[in-house]
């Protein structure tokens, strides 16, 4: 066996690289967090071949001086642990890795100017050779120029991916660090287009916030987005969270803060998705933007070298505050539903209207013509007199006025309620609606004293396979909360002796199968009223008004009121929207009016 021998402190430098430098995107989030603390409010940033050929980025930043520079080159030489504590980070940036571990696998070259001073200076690194400072010119701040990434280390040149996709990857390490600094413009071209231009937002933070947000994660999630302010024993979380009906097919869109530095944690995705859940069907992602702010001495972010994880002294007050603050602004949202559902009917309304089949007009080219027209407009027999109708549909316009989903019309297809508003229609889709009504309503009773319960005039035996029959039987006792009471009855068999009374005649058999689908699915570690919602959600499916079932005007319009009185009411518990609105103003665009 060899003797112990120490390394050369460039293959040490190397070493640490494969830790911080992953790809482009890494090494560039390591030079833009610089700037950061540096405190640029304009930072430009250029990629070449997707950042292989060259990572700039230039910033009007405070600068360093030649002995500054020649430090930063050097491990572990940081300005940002002047107290040299560990459990009080707050800076971006702490280790003191990035500049040689990136200077250790590629061509580095930093050239930086102070606002005091009267010229810049220049140091450069070639694969871990650090060469002299040198004068520069430059304007006050700092130019971090990365070429050749790599070309020290070919094995990790043959691990990325294609200039488009780094590309991507660094795009999307800028809109983090981008979103939670509105009052810092970024701009970031591959050469020969700008991909992204983020100019300063003005107004308070929520306003500033929101208008980077928007800027990032685009207009339509600033108009369905809840604003977030919530706090607990010293932490704060702010933010904006999108409406349940605004969501994705993946978690693409979840952006989340620690006390400013983007993270990748798993326990606030999890309390994000708890925060959620019952409005949003599992296979389906909110988009959301949330910002916590932990005292230092709470948080540790000294995990990994990447510092995109992050470990809490008290992970469940973060993860309380975190479900109850997304639930109090869901509930806060009353009825309303995205605008987006709107627009995506209008499209494709405006699809449809493309493929209409012409038919040759009735009666054209003959007399009979003239005469159709005329028996059209003639007044209907036993039609009521002008001046009633009048006072009827001032009646209805009056009513119409009064409630956000305004009145019933009618219902198509014993399905959809259409009611007429101040400013357009509304459609209903009853069965969503009432679900969401009768999840409600089993919430607040088991908040209150749990739910009530209906005896089964004639108990029901639901034949399950032995499995299915073993899980809900271990949950019997907490099934009973919330109303459903039955008991084993012999192998792979369960006897229903009480239902909840809210579903009324529901479908027992169909209700125990998916409850105990849905129990198979859970954590067994988890109490039932943790996934109280996917429960309830179950239950209400089967108790909610069906399709197919034909409505009177009085029942429609119970139905409208108290989707306005009740929370989280524009969407089931699926995360479907229970209506859709379409302003006059875009009826009247379908027929060209406008």
């Amino acid at each position: 066996m060899n003797h112990l021998r120490r390394l050369p402190e460039v293959m040490v430098n190397r070493i640490a690289a494969g830790e911080v430098v992953e790809r482009p995107a890494s090494a560039l989030k390591e030079l833009v967090e610089n700037a950061i603390d540096a405190g640029a409010t304009q930072i430009d940033i250029v990629l070449l071949n997707g950042g292989r050929q060259l990572i700039s980025v230039t910033d009007n930043g405070s600068g360093m001086g030649p002995d500054d520079l020649a430090l930063a080159v050097e491990r572990h030489a940081t300005s940002k642990l002047p107290d040299e504590d560990l459990l009080h980070i707050e800076w971006l940036g702490f280790r003191g890795e990035a500049l040689p571990s990136i200077g250790a696998v590629a061509r580095l070259s930093i050239a930086s100017r102070t606002h005091d001073a009267d010229e810049a200076w220049c140091i450069n690194v070639d694969g871990g050779e650090v060469s002299g400072v040198t004068p520069a010119s430059l304007a006050p701040g700092s130019r971090v120029e990365v070429r050749d990434l790599f070309f020290a280390t070919p094995a990790r040149l043959k691990f990325l991916k294609t200039p488009r996709t780094e590309f991507q990857h660094a795009a999307d390490t800028v809109k983090r660090l981008a979103m939670v600094r509105p009052y810092i413009a970024f701009t970031l071209s591959d050469g020969e287009r700008r991909s992204l231009d983020l100019s300063i937002s003005g107004g308070d933070l929520f306003d500033a916030c929101l208008a980077r947000l928007g800027a990032v994660m685009g207009r339509e999630f600033a108009d369905n987005a809840l604003a977030i302010d919530a706090e607990r024993e010293g932490l704060r979380l702010t933010g904006y969270a999108g409406l349940p009906t605004l969501n994705r097919a993946n978690n693409r869109m979840q952006y989340l803060f620690v006390n400013g530095r983007p993270v990748r944690d798993r326990l606030l995705a999890g309390a994000l998705r708890v925060g959620y859940m019952g409005v949003l069907a599992h296979d389906r992602y909110a988009m959301a933007a949330l910002f916590l702010d932990v005292p230092a001495e709470l948080v540790d972010v000294n995990v990994h070298p990447m510092k995109t994880e992050v470990r809490f002294r008290d992970p469940g007050l973060v993860r309380g505050l975190l479900v109850s603050a997304l639930h109090h602004a869901l509930a806060g949202a009353g009825h309303r539903s995205s605008s987006t559902i709107s627009a995506m009917a209008l499209g494709r309304a405006h699809e449809g209207s493309l493929n209409l089949p012409y038919r040759q007009p009735v009666g054209h080219g003959n007399v009979g013509l003239m005469e159709a027209a005329t028996a059209f407009q003639a007044p209907l027999a036993h039609a009521t007199e002008p001046s009633a109708r009048v006072e009827a549909m001032e009646d209805d316009v009056v009513a119409a006025n009064d409630y956000p989903l305004g009145v019933a019309r009618g219902q198509l297809h014993e399905t959809y309620i259409v009611a007429q508003t101040a400013n357009g229609i509304v459609i209903v889709d009853q069965h969503a609606a009432h679900e969401r009504l009768v999840m409600e309503r089993m919430r607040a009773q088991l908040d209150a004293n749990g739910v009530a319960g209906q005896m089964l005039l004639l108990p029901e035996v639901v034949e399950l396979n032995d499995d299915g029959a073993q899980r809900l039987a271990a949950r019997a006792v907490e099934l009973a909360e919330l109303g459903l009471v039955f008991e084993a009855f012999g192998n792979g068999a369960i006897v229903v002796r009480e239902v909840p009374a809210l579903l009324g005649e529901s479908d027992v058999q169909g209700l125990i199968r998916d409850l105990a689908d849905e129990l198979a699915e859970m954590d067994q570690a988890l109490a039932l009223r943790e996934r109280l919602d996917q429960v309830c959600a179950s239950m209400a499916c089967h108790g909610s008004v069906r399709a197919g079932r034909r409505l009177t005007v009085e029942e429609m319009n119970a139905l409208l009121r108290e989707m306005e009185r009740t929370p989280r009411s524009g969407q089931c518990s699926h995360g479907r929207p229970t209506y859709v609105e379409l302003q006059l103003g875009d009826i009247e665009s379908l027929f060209g009016r406008r």
